[in-house]
């Protein structure tokens, strides 16, 4: 069982479930202008990432302003009594004039700038909105001040695809040019542990998503 010492946290870092922009394929960007809700198939993710963590005593659930964030949360939430707090600082990426458009379109329509955020994204954001240094700059610390408030506790935060890969590339050293490598999968979960430093112990957990049967969520359950 995985669980925080005294002078340590155990933060379960998610991605929110599925929502339709997700699953159109080519998949449509969705940053902080757009506010929509989970899919069928992200309300089941949630409820099998829920399921998943009952088994863990969790002294908090955090989630994004955005509705898909939150619409995680709640089941997860749910199972131990607790309310969902709202946290701005892992906010998706504002991807300004390419919101709702696919990679297809923007690398065919805005090659240039396309390739430029691809070689450097750190530096040449999503134009009209956030680089990734800028959304690194702000989930950090966000996260960092999280794992402090709960020392010698385990919390949940249902954060972003973005912010996620951008959090995770600064713990694990890995240059911002890379961090679409850092899959995160809709429903994923990582684990990570806070003392004096963060260290991950599971990257992007999926086994919650597979037809492996899920223990049922009923709230208040702690399992």
């Amino acid at each position: 069982m995985i669980g925080p010492t005294p002078d340590s946290t155990i933060l379960f870092l998610l991605r929110h479930g599925a929502t339709d922009n997700n699953l159109a394929r080519p998949p449509r960007l969705q940053g902080r202008g757009v506010d929509c809700g989970l899919s069928e198939e992200g309300r089941g993710q949630a409820r099998r990432a829920a399921s998943f963590l009952a088994r863990f005593p969790l002294a908090a659930v955090y989630a994004s302003p955005l509705k898909r964030s939150q619409e995680t949360a709640r089941p997860i939430a749910a199972c131990h009594g607790l309310p969902v707090t709202i946290d701005a600082g892992i906010i998706e990426v504002d991807v300004g004039e390419w919101e709702g458009r696919s990679w297809v379109d923007i690398e065919r329509e805005e090659g240039d700038a396309y390739r430029s955020f691809i070689q450097d994204p750190g530096r040449h954001g999503y134009r009209g909105g956030e680089n990734l240094e800028q959304v690194q700059a702000r989930a950090v610390p966000a996260l960092t001040q999280l794992a402090e408030r709960h020392r010698g506790e385990a919390i949940a935060v249902v954060a972003h695809n973005v912010v996620n890969r951008c959090f995770l590339a600064h713990l694990l050293g890995v240059p911002l040019s890379r961090a679409r490598a850092l899959t995160q999968d809709n429903g994923g979960i990582n684990v990570l542990r806070f003392r004096d430093k963060w260290k991950v112990i599971t990257l992007n957990h999926l086994f919650h998503l597979t037809d492996v049967p899920q223990r049922p969520v009923t709230e208040g359950s702690r399992l």
